[in-house]
């Protein structure tokens, strides 16, 4: 099955550390609005409200829901979105900002094939939703 998000090593190991530090679970968001919402920004999972417009994405090491903007989401839905991390300097709304690091999205375009499954997947959300 395709997955339209996908985590690098070095973002999971990240995300190992934020759950350990903080006891918590996490969730992402990526707005596309400007300044700290055009990166993906990461929030502990019960500080995280979900808007009636995100689409969810998928989960990144297996319990991490990763949300993205509608308009967003419509803007980019042909690629795989993959959950990276940089060295950053450290201010921020996203909790890995104290680390001095930063979640960003690199961008994979998705085969015919994926792309043919992809739209398949969103055809089921908006069936059940």
């Amino acid at each position: 099955m395709v997955e339209r998000v996908v985590a690098t090593d070095k973002a999971i190991e990240l995300i190992h550390f934020l759950k350990d530090k903080y006891g918590k679970g996490l969730a992402f968001h990526q707005s596309g609005g400007c300044c700290e919402g055009s990166k993906p920004l990461c929030f502990l999972e019960d500080e995280f409200k979900v808007g009636q417009i995100d689409v969810l994405l998928g989960y990144v090491d297996g319990d991490v829901p990763f949300y993205m903007h509608e308009n967003l989401y419509n803007y980019s839905k042909h690629t795989q979105h993959v959950l990276d991390v940089v060295d950053s300097f450290g201010s921020g709304f996203s909790i890995e900002s104290i680390e001095n690091k930063s979640f960003l999205i690199r961008a994979r375009v998705f085969t015919d094939e994926e792309y043919a499954e992809v739209k398949q997947i969103i055809a089921n959300e908006k069936a059940v939703g």
